[in-house]
């Protein structure tokens, strides 16, 4: 079959972003998701993939192309276009394009795919996944739970419950511990021990093209990534803050819990970030909130318009180092990490922490991280302390909740850590601020409410390394009594 010429040239432009993505990234020019949003293509999720998936690849893909000589055979061919195209040959689903590339990646088809043969036989594997060596060979071990919010603007958890159960999904009802999130067969799921509107799948469950995530009726989103906006809970009417809110899942959520009543404020720098955000928030049929492209940290906190802001949630920027998938381990060596990076994360961080709590009206804000590093998080909100500590305290979140802050100053343990040892998640941290004008009966309630919940055991899993080698270090929870359930029948 021939593909028509815009066929060809949109397959060809696909390759040729590809191959310049993966230069960038040599280059340290950004990370994986930033290079291709950023890219200019139409089809961003088809650019990703095959980003991801050559870089997956990548040592395997470089030694094929040495052993066969590939590039001192066609001189025109750079490194980076010969890994796309030798990747979609030997592992994708084949070529794509027509024209020139592809005639003279097919010359080489046979030696290609027998030196593929070789090497399989050279390190005694049987399959082509079997071929990577993956740096991430810690994280590996964690295959985080497919987690699947309900999106109480569209749906209930009943209703979706139903249907998964009419997909022939098993609905093992309330889990009670990690082994049931752990241990879930491939068409097995249950509610979530923490969050009431969250259910768990298994790991390599893909929903994306599943009709309630493409009709917004659920959500595909990190355990931990649902917690700033549990934990804030504004009440129904609220206007809240969502200071960094691209790319909207918490923005969505915590719509979801205002009911789509009251002014959901959401700030974000980067114009197409908030332009995708537009997109899910339509989707998910968010109609409280307002947009806007701007720096949080210049938003005037004296404007009229922001007087009855009283719950903010900050999520800034951070080094990204406890999203366990992610694939900047490609990119990533120790000056990633390094204290003079961490140190200039924690200062922005610093300071839209205290832009947040200078709002006149502001009664609770909640921040967190995708990070592990101590100087992004508790160091950040010790500092805050030393500042605002006559004005706003520290909330003790969740106390079930197995992964604390550290102990690095008095009241670190009242901050949450999420791991995927501990808690079957990527790592995160969360703190919550909470001005001192009487004690609130909002916390009261959300501390019981946690209290009920039954906390995921974290000792009988083995520790985690984050991508920079080191460990992802919680403070144990104090035990709590467990509290008996009633599993709902499925």
């Amino acid at each position: 079959r021939f593909l028509s010429a815009p066929r060809v040239l949109a397959a060809m432009a696909l390759y040729v972003k590809a191959a310049a993505v993966l230069g960038q990234l040599e280059a340290k020019r950004g990370s994986v998701k930033a290079l291709v949003f950023n890219s200019g293509h139409k089809n961003i999720k088809q650019l990703y993939a095959l980003v991801c998936e050559t870089l997956r690849y990548t040592s395997v893909l470089e030694d094929i192309i040495s052993m066969t000589d590939l590039l001192k055979k066609e001189k025109k061919l750079q490194m980076n276009v010969a890994k796309v195209l030798v990747y979609d040959l030997l592992f994708g689903k084949g070529l794509k394009c027509g024209g020139s590339w592809k005639t003279l990646i097919m010359k080489h088809r046979s030696q290609l795919k027998s030196t593929l043969a070789r090497l399989k036989v050279k390190r005694k594997v049987c399959r082509n996944e079997d071929l990577i060596e993956s740096k991430l060979s810690a994280a590996k071990d964690y295959q985080l739970p497919r987690y699947v919010r309900v999106n109480l603007l569209k749906t209930n958890m009943e209703d979706v419950i139903d249907y998964f159960k009419r997909e022939d999904y098993l609905y093992l009802g309330q889990a009670t511990d990690a082994d049931h999130l752990k241990n879930l067969g491939s068409k097995q799921f249950v509610s979530d021990p923490h969050l009431p509107e969250l259910l768990v799948f298994h790991p390599k469950i893909d929903l994306h093209e599943n009709v309630l995530y493409t009709a917004g009726h659920i959500i595909l989103q990190d355990k931990a990534s649902c917690l700033p906006a549990h934990l804030l809970n504004p009440p129904v009417g609220s206007h809240v803050i969502d200071a960094c809110a691209a790319p909207g899942n918490k923005t969505s959520h915590l719509a979801a819990i205002l009911g789509n009543k009251g002014k959901l404020f959401a700030f974000d720098l980067d114009t197409k970030r908030l332009a995708t955000m537009g997109t899910l928030l339509l989707r998910a049929g968010v109609t409280c909130h307002e947009m806007a492209n701007q720096d949080f940290l210049l938003v005037d906190a004296s404007d009229s318009k922001y007087q009855g802001v009283k719950y903010i949630l900050l999520d800034p920027s951070c080094s990204g180092s406890g999203i366990v998938n992610r694939l900047n381990h490609f990119t990533d060596d120790e000056d990633s990490s390094s204290t003079q990076r961490l140190q200039a994360l924690a200062a922005f961080q610093h300071k839209a922490l205290s832009h947040a709590l200078s709002f006149p009206s502001v009664e609770r804000v909640i921040y967190s991280t995708c990070s592990v590093h101590r100087e992004e998080n508790e160091d950040v909100v010790e500092k805050i302390l030393q500042q605002f500590g006559n004005y706003f305290r520290l909330v003790n979140l969740m106390p079930s909740w197995p992964c604390r802050g550290l102990d690095t100053f008095p009241e670190g343990p009242r901050c949450l850590r999420a791991s995927p040892s501990d808690t079957l998640t990527n790592g995160f941290f969360v703190a919550m601020l909470e001005k001192q004008n009487g004690q609130n009966e909002l916390e009261q309630n959300r501390e019981s409410f946690s209290e009920e919940r039954v906390p995921l055991p974290g000792s009988d899993l083995a520790p985690v390394k984050t991508l920079e080698g080191k460990p992802a270090a919680c403070t144990p929870a104090p035990r709590t009594k467990k509290v008996k359930r009633k599993k709902v029948q499925s």
